[in-house]
């Protein structure tokens, strides 16, 4: 049968040496066993709608499913940040007004000072957005701290077109603390 409201897409990127460098080296973050004192996290961001009823929907009844109006109203965006522990296998989320470079920073710097101070190396595996780098780090907060961040922090950058590869939103686990 014909479902013409139904749509499958998806994006794979040029499979060139890039790519393949790229994946292999998100597929090696995963496989290896982390060293002593290294925290291994995925890390990835959503923009959300918030939305709310515009009526009151129907409770689920002996026989029928919950029952809600189409029609909704708009509240805004925002943003939000997704850490997964992989090792733990914890996350750690926080909402954002915005996704901006000061957004990410402060979120990978809160995470690191209350859930891993004591970390020698962090490896964070993410797409290429342009705030995912250390420039984030520089261009928000104290040299001194964003320096410390740079020799701590290890990038690892999924392949374009192959954010799939980042855990970060495929963990089925338990959310840890909202910080």
């Amino acid at each position: 049968m014909l479902k013409p409201w139904q749509k499958k897409q998806w994006v794979i990127g040029e499979i060139d040496g890039e790519y393949i460098q790229r994946m292999e080296a998100v597929l090696d973050t995963y496989q290896r066993d982390a060293e002593p004192g290294e925290v291994r996290i995925c890390l990835d961001e959503r923009p959300c709608q918030l939305l709310d009823e515009v009526r009151e929907p129907l409770p689920m009844k002996q026989g029928r499913s919950f029952r809600q109006d189409s029609e909704y109203k708009r509240n805004g965006t925002c943003n939000l940040f997704l850490a997964y522990d992989m090792d733990k296998g914890e996350r750690y989320c926080q909402t954002t007004e915005r996704r901006t470079k000061t957004d990410f920073a402060l979120f990978v710097d809160k995470l690191l000072k209350e859930q891993y101070a004591d970390a020698a190396k962090v490896t964070i595996v993410l797409d290429n957005l342009n705030i995912h780098g250390y420039g984030s780090f520089f261009a928000t907060l104290p040299e001194e701290r964003a320096m410390e961040l740079r020799e701590k922090i290890s990038f690892c950058f999924t392949p374009k077109h192959g954010s799939w590869l980042n855990m970060a939103g495929a963990a089925p686990l338990k959310l840890n603390s909202l910080l």
